[in-house]
């Protein structure tokens, strides 16, 4: 059985830092219930190519949801690649995300949020 992976667009609508939050929090309770595995988040890099409030915010929660075991893991989009550890472990158990368009790519405008149940044997 293939393991549920949703691509979630954060920065549609140009949201507010508090307004993404919210959607973000929405989005993993949601993500629980529904059995979706990971999620590959799209929050942009800001326009200035340096980082935008938005990607700040969003890896500042995911490190908090971490912390709380509301989430297994995280990658930035910088570390999606092959020799990082925790894409590689990502690759073994869910083989699929080989053909992600971002893996090798460091995307500094995505981040892939492994859940729990990406690890278990299905």
């Amino acid at each position: 059985m293939a393991l549920k992976i949703k691509i979630i667009n954060l920065e549609e609508n140009r949201p507010t830092v508090e307004q993404m939050r919210v959607h973000l929090d929405r989005v993993l309770i949601a993500a629980r219930y529904d059995g979706t595995a990971i999620l590959k988040l799209i929050h942009g890099y800001g326009s200035s190519g340096v980082g935008g409030k938005l990607r700040v915010a969003v890896r500042a929660s995911l490190t908090r949801y971490k912390k709380s075991a509301m989430i297994q893991e995280f990658i930035t989009g910088e570390e999606f690649r092959i020799s990082n550890e925790a894409t590689w472990a990502l690759l073994k158990a869910v083989p699929e995300m080989k053909q992600d368009r971002d893996l090798g790519r460091e995307n500094k405008g995505i981040t892939v949020v492994v859940l729990e149940s990406a690890f278990k044997k299905h």
